[in-house]
């Protein structure tokens, strides 16, 4: 029987597939420090007072408003917690940046515009600006002073960024580039100071092999910049979103971010980051609607009794946490790796842009996995949350249903979750070809494994064995399905993408479980079984699910592509590879959910 050899302290992106990982080797939510919670409830009690007793003004978009909360949250230093103190910035660890957009999660249209402000709207300037423009535009954008925006979307350009009709031709006396074009849905583009914006360089001035894709940095007093009328939006509709108009808008040539015909680095490096950020702030966002929920469900009364005491509304509350539970898990175990790996890097000389990046690249895989698991996760909470509400979910005067239609663009945002389930699958692929990543020799040793005689018994001794051997049977499904995949199709492959979104789907599926079982098993070895009981329950349920949604796409798959005995062969390993011991997930889930109730807001 093939084993996976044990891994270091840190893996590298992907690797997870190939590595076992330790318990004690991940970081969890539990390991926060003093610092760490003192911050996130900050964040919390500055949503909680400064954000939803105006909710409904933000909603109608009240001139001013939106711009003033930046400022009260620049005050609290809650722009500038992961820019280095010099720039006039806390300097806080990746971890402590990723706990404050979790922490403001909850703040509907707020937080996508304070996301947009700290994330897209300063990274840019902060990790590819010259020093002379770092210095005039980053102390500014820390405190609140100067607002940021980003403008890549054009009409006929969302998923495929770099097709961009927007142009820059340098003027005559070559002072300035002029711009002409439009870019539409940019957050923040109504009130926002400076923006970073994309355009294809035209004329015979660019280095040799390389195109015009560049980024700018563009002021709002620019002679020939305009800004559009306010969007009317499903959602997030107290977030500023206008179109952005370019007609020979006079930029200076100083003004040009990082290296011509590079905008592409740019966009695609603040993306890694803006994915993992996104998910954190779903799932502030979702532990934000559970609580609505439970406390709705607490109150509301139905044949005599409050519904909380129904097994229906128990199971959905249950679920509600365990997917939040999870996600938590998978979110903080990736921000982990990526501080680790800067520091890393800035030990070995790097500058601190250098290495933040590096280490946002390292782990894009995971980064594009969370994205697409936290904004399903908020989808599915504030969708059984409008459920628990009834009829009154429905109604604009409760406000799980801003929850409801605000949770929609995070599938959207950032590159659609259907972009983000190819891309996991191309970037694994990718770091293979390269010998970056070593999948041939697990992958062959699954094919082998797969010819001999099945092996359903050992490795069942001790605490957790069971869950953790099921973990790496179920990373050998992901090996099977896409080697098999790949030695049949080919470079045909990447129009498959049916096939690769139900790859994805089980990398992403077995990533979070495994981020989930490690942090249970930690909380157990340090509390004892009986202290972490309710989390056991949490990844014992979701575990049991897990296997059936593995097996389920790994068949949709291997259907697609295989036929005849290798079809058969490998329908069997399926089965075998997610094969889980019989598990009692309706008294599970009534436990969790008792606790929550109990408690009257979400609390795991």
């Amino acid at each position: 029987m093939h084993t996976v050899a044990a891994a270091p302290s840190v893996l590298k992106g992907g690797e997870w597939i190939i590595r076992e990982s330790r318990p004690e080797d991940i970081f969890v939510p539990e390991d926060f420090n003093e610092e760490q919670k003192m911050i996130m409830d900050m964040c919390t009690s500055f949503v909680a007072s400064e954000v939803l007793p105006v909710i409904e003004r933000i909603d109608e978009l009240e001139p001013g408003l939106m711009p003033s909360l930046l400022d009260k949250a620049g005050e609290q230093g809650l722009l500038g917690t992961s820019i280095p103190e010099e720039y006039g910035g806390l300097g806080k660890d990746f971890v402590t940046s990723t706990l404050v957009n979790e922490g403001l999660g909850g703040g509907f249209s707020f937080s996508v515009a304070i996301s947009a402000h700290t994330g897209i709207g300063t990274l840019p300037i902060l990790y590819f600006g010259t020093p002379e423009q770092k210095n005039k535009y980053i102390p500014r954008l820390a405190t609140g002073e100067w607002k940021g925006s980003y403008g890549l979307t054009e009409p006929n350009s969302g998923s495929d960024a770099l097709s961009a009709k927007t142009t820059a031709k340098l003027s005559s006396d070559g002072k300035h580039y002029l711009l002409n074009g439009q870019k539409c849905w940019i957050t923040n583009g109504g009130f926002a100071d400076v923006y970073t914006v994309f355009a294809k360089i035209e004329g015979d001035n660019l280095p040799d092999g390389q195109g015009g894709f560049t980024a700018f940095i563009v002021e709002r007093n620019t002679e020939g910049f305009t800004q559009g009328p306010e969007e009317h939006k499903m959602g997030i509709k107290g977030s500023s979103t206008v179109q952005l108009y370019f007609q020979d808008a006079k930029v200076p040539v100083e003004n040009v971010l990082g290296e011509i015909g590079k905008g592409h680095v740019i966009a695609f490096n603040i993306l890694n980051i803006g994915r993992l950020k996104l998910c954190a702030a779903a799932l502030g966002g979702a532990k934000g609607a559970a609580t609505t929920a439970i406390q709705y469900a607490n109150t509301r009364e139905q044949f005599k009794q409050p519904i909380a005491g129904f097994g229906a509304i128990k199971h959905k509350i249950a679920e509600m946490a365990i997917r939040i539970w999870v996600a938590e898990s998978a979110l903080y175990r990736t921000a982990k790796w990526i501080d680790d790996k800067e520091q890393e890097l800035i030990r070995e000389g790097k500058s601190f842009n250098e290495a933040l990046l590096a280490g946002a690249e390292e782990y894009a895989i995971e980064c594009a996995m969370l994205k697409v698991f936290g904004s399903e996760v908020l989808d599915y909470v504030v969708d059984e949350g409008v459920q628990i509400h009834g009829g009154n979910g429905f109604s604009a005067e409760y406000i799980i249903s801003r929850a409801y239609r605000d949770s929609r663009i995070n599938r959207i945002f950032e590159g659609t979750n259907e972009i983000n389930r190819l891309l996991t699958v191309d970037m694994v692929l990718k770091r293979a070809m390269k010998g970056r990543l070593d999948l041939m020799g697990p992958a062959t040793a699954v094919q082998k494994e797969l010819m001999s005689i099945p092996d359903f018994g050992g490795g069942d001794d001790g605490a957790f064995a069971k869950e953790l051997k099921l973990i790496a049977e179920m990373k050998k499904a992901i090996l099977m399905v896409a080697g098999a995949a790949v030695q049949k199709l080919m470079m045909k492959i990447e129009s498959e993408q049916e096939i690769l979104m139900h790859i994805a789907d089980m990398a992403i599926n077995v990533f979070h479980a495994e981020s989930a079982l490690l942090r249970a098993i930690k909380m157990a070895n340090q509390q004892g079984e009986q202290a972490a009981a309710l989390y056991l329950d949490v990844v014992r349920t979701y575990l049991y699910d897990t296997a059936d949604r593995v097996n389920k796409s790994g068949r949709d798959a291997i259907n697609a592509f295989a036929s005849g005995d290798e079809q058969r062969m490998m329908l069997l390993g399926i089965k075998r590879f997610t094969k889980a011991e019989p598990f009692n997930g309706k008294d599970a889930r009534r436990r969790i959910a008792d606790k929550l109730i109990s408690d009257n807001r979400y609390s795991l």
